[in-house]
C-alpha cells in the first residue's frame, strides 16, 4: 500500500442530524440547562436501566458530585486503580479524601482484587473501579469484597448508612453501552459516571452523565435534587424554573459548584443517542477485523466480546510482547510517518508529577508498569472506512513484525 493516508486517532462522528438539532436549540431561545438536557437525562436513564440520571459538564464533575452526595470528608479513604486517567483519582483529592492506588492484576487492566480487599480500612468509604477501554469490570467480585469488609465500615450520613458498606463508584467514562451478565454499565455499580468528551463513542463535545442504582430507604428524587444543587451554585431554582411568571425568587442552599450541562450540547447527545446502536455495531466490526489480523502474530489485545460481556468497543488496546518503552515509541513514530495517529492508554498515575508529589512510586506498581511499557492504542472510531481499516492493518503488521 503506497497510498499515504491521514488517519486521526479519535475524531468526533458528527452527522448533519446533530448539526440541525444544535441549530434548533440555538434558534429556540433557550441554550443553557433546559428541556433538551432534561430529555437527554431521561433517555440515558431509560437506555442504561436506572430510574434517574443527571447530566453535567464532564465525567469528572459527575464523579466528584457523586462523592459529595455520598458525604465524603477529609480523612476518608477511596481506593482506585493506578492504571487509569487522572480523573479517576483526582476527584478523591477534590473532596479532601486520601487516594489509595492499587496495582493491576498481572496482564489485566483490572485492579488486583485481592489487593483491593487488603487495602480496605475503617476509613474506606468508596472504591472507584475503571471500565478501561469499554470493558466492564468484575463488579460481582467488588460487591463481595465490600460485603465481607462491612464490619470495618463507619457510616457518615444518610446514604452511607443506607448502604452499610463502602460504595462502588464506577468510572464508566469508556463503557457507555457496554454490558456484563446482561446488565448495562451504569446500572451495575452504586454510582456510575460516563464521559461524553469529544473523543468518546457518544459525544456532546464536553459533558458527562451520572447514574445510580436505587438504594433502600433513599428517595432517588432527593439524590437528583442534591446533585442539581451541588452543580448549580447551591441555587434552589435553575434558570428555566425562574422564567415562570413571578418565580424570580430563589435561595442559595450551600456555597457549592457550577458544572451543569447546557441544552446546546445536550442537543448533540440526543441525536448521537439515536444513532448509537449503529455506532456500537461498527466498532465491533472494526475490532473483529483487527483481532483477526493481529492474534495470529501474537499481538495481545483487550478482549472486548466474551460469553458474559459485551464491551462498548471504546479503545483498541494492543500489547507487543517483549518490546521496551523505547521500541514502543519507535513503532508509534513509524505509524505517524505513515499518517496513522496512535496513542498510549495509560501512563500509570504514579509516573506523573502530581502523584509522585503525593508519595506514590511506580516501583510499587510493577504490573501497571508492565502493561504500560509495551502498550499501543490504534485508531478505533466510526469515521473509519473499510479502506482506512485495511490501511491501518497493513501498516501496523508490517511495522510490528520487525519487533516480534
Amino acid at each position: 500500500m503506497k497510498i499515504q493516508k491521514n488517519i486521526p486517532f479519535s475524531p468526533p462522528d458528527i452527522s448533519e442530524t446533530e448539526i440541525q438539532e444544535v441549530a434548533e436549540a440555538l434558534r429556540s431561545g433557550w441554550i443553557t440547562t433546559g428541556p433538551r438536557t432534561k430529555e437527554f437525562e431521561k433517555k440515558i436513564a431509560e437506555y442504561v436501566g436506572t430510574e434517574m440520571c443527571v447530566c453535567l459538564n464532564s465525567q469528572t464533575a459527575c464523579a466528584e458530585m457523586a462523592l459529595r452526595v455520598l458525604g465524603l470528608q477529609p480523612g476518608d479513604e477511596v481506593i482506585t486503580s493506578a492504571y487509569t486517567y487522572t480523573a479517576s483519582a483526582s476527584v478523591i483529592a477534590h473532596v479532601g479524601a486520601k487516594i489509595v492506588l492499587i496495582d493491576t492484576q498481572k496482564d489485566s487492566l483490572e485492579m488486583d482484587y485481592e489487593a483491593v480487599e487488603a487495602a480496605i480500612t475503617e476509613k474506606t468509604k468508596a472504591i472507584i473501579p475503571v471500565d478501561l477501554g469499554g470493558v466492564v469490570c468484575d463488579y460481582d467480585r467488588l460487591f463481595e469484597i465490600v460485603e465481607r469488609k462491612k464490619n470495618l465500615f463507619h457510616a457518615n450520613g444518610k446514604i452511607q448508612s443506607a448502604l452499610g458498606r463502602a460504595a462502588i463508584m464506577a468510572d464508566t467514562a469508556h463503557s457507555f453501552g457496554a454490558k456484563r451478565n446482561g446488565e448495562m454499565a451504569g446500572a451495575i455499580a452504586d454510582f456510575s459516571s460516563f464521559s461524553f468528551h469529544a473523543v468518546k463513542n457518544l459525544t456532546t463535545a464536553e459533558g458527562g452523565a451520572l447514574t445510580w442504582r436505587s438504594i433502600d430507604g433513599i428517595d432517588n428524587a432527593d439524590i437528583y435534587k442534591q446533585l442539581q444543587l451541588l452543580s448549580l451554585h447551591g441555587q434552589s431554582k435553575d434558570a428555566l424554573a425562574k422564567t415562570r411568571l413571578g418565580a424570580w425568587e430563589y435561595d442559595i442552599i450551600g456555597t457549592w459548584y457550577k458544572c451543569n450541562m447546557t441544552d446546546v450540547i445536550a442537543a448533540i447527545g440526543l441525536k448521537q443517542l439515536e444513532r448509537y446502536s449503529g455506532m456500537l455495531q461498527r466498532r465491533k466490526e472494526i475490532i473483529e477485523k483487527y483481532d483477526a489480523a493481529f492474534h495470529p502474530l501474537g499481538i495481545e489485545t483487550l478482549p472486548h466480546y466474551t460469553e458474559t460481556a459485551q464491551s462498548s468497543g471504546h479503545l483498541y488496546i494492543t500489547r507487543i510482547p517483549h518490546i521496551t518503552c523505547e521500541q514502543r515509541n519507535e513503532i508509534i513514530i513509524k505509524m505517524a510517518e505513515r499518517g496513522i495517529a496512535c496513542n498510549v492508554h495509560y501512563k500509570p498515575l504514579p509516573m506523573h508529577t502530581a502523584y509522585k508529589n503525593l508519595g506514590f512510586d511506580i516501583k510499587n506498581y510493577p504490573n501497571a508498569y508492565a502493561l504500560f511499557a509495551n502498550e499501543i492504542t490504534l485508531p478505533l472510531h466510526t469515521c473509519l472506512t473499510d479502506e482506512d481499516v485495511e490501511y491501518i492493518l497493513y501498516n501496523y503488521v508490517s511495522i510490528v513484525e520487525e519487533y516480534l
